[in-house]
């Protein structure tokens, strides 16, 4: 079966097919950035024109970047303030005309990982970070999914949330080598390392290919690897939400 998934982030929107048996991507990804707005309607006018793109009509699975809690968004994280409250579920299956299942980015990722990536089998608390406009964080004990486990929301220092320190964000804005940024990053897992004592650390997000940039200055005892689906994790994990909503896949 192949479920179109998408994955909304600050700087883009993309999607793809993909075949819910292997988990795997079977068109190449197809991207539009993100209305400089990040406002719902410009973005659900987005998200059509992707369902569009590939012609598809069925089930969508979407990954959202901030705090989804039965389809509603809780907080606006790094998007517009007029996102809280707003039913995603609805406004994207209103403006597609097809059912829209939407979940948190992160955990999203983290779905795709635990089924068909570096996290399959693994056992214990695993987080997936997601690094990029903001820092995702899902979290998954012996498998099973904890939702909007949101760890970079923690405040730091001057900064409401930490996020918008240490994430990708930050890096370009201020023009950070890997090694400066590297360092907040490893600040960051610390703090997650000090509250949550997780027993892997999965990186996923844009920046995690870069791994090999940043990682002789990531100092924590907790293991820490990147993901191998990397930047298509968002858009299999969120197709794979659809398709367990369909009571398919477990």
């Amino acid at each position: 079966m192949e479920i179109l998934g998408i994955d909304v982030g600050g700087s883009g929107i993309k999607g793809a097919l993909v075949n819910m048996e292997t988990g795997e991507m079977i068109t190449e990804r197809f991207r539009i950035p993100t209305p400089k707005s990040r406002k719902p309607k410009p973005m659900a006018e987005v998200v059509a024109k992707i369902v569009k793109h590939f012609d598809y009509s069925g089930p969508i699975g979407c990954g959202f970047p901030t705090v989804i809690k039965n389809g509603i968004c809780k907080t606006p994280g790094n998007l517009h303030k007029r996102w809280a409250g707003v039913n995603v579920n609805a406004l994207f299956s209103e403006a597609t005309g097809l059912p829209v299942t939407v979940v948190n980015d992160a955990d999203a990722a983290g779905y795709a990982s635990m089924n068909f990536g570096v996290g399959r089998g693994k056992e214990g608390l695993v987080l997936m970070i997601t690094i990029g406009t903001g820092l995702g964080s899902g979290a998954f004990y012996n498998g099973e999914l904890i939702p909007n486990f949101e760890l970079g929301q923690i405040p730091y220092k001057k900064y409401d949330k930490i996020e918008l320190w240490a994430a990708a964000s930050a890096k370009e804005r201020e023009e950070l080598t890997y090694k400066k940024w590297g360092k907040r990053f490893n600040v960051f897992l610390e703090f997650v390392e000090l509250i949550v004592s997780p027993d892997l650390i999965i990186l996923g997000g844009g920046t995690s290919k870069d791994w090999d940039e940043f990682k002789d200055y990531i100092s924590i005892e907790t293991p820490v690897i990147p993901a191998e689906l990397q930047n298509h994790a968002g858009i299999i994990g969120a197709a794979a939400a659809a398709f367990n909503k369909k009571g398919v896949l477990q």
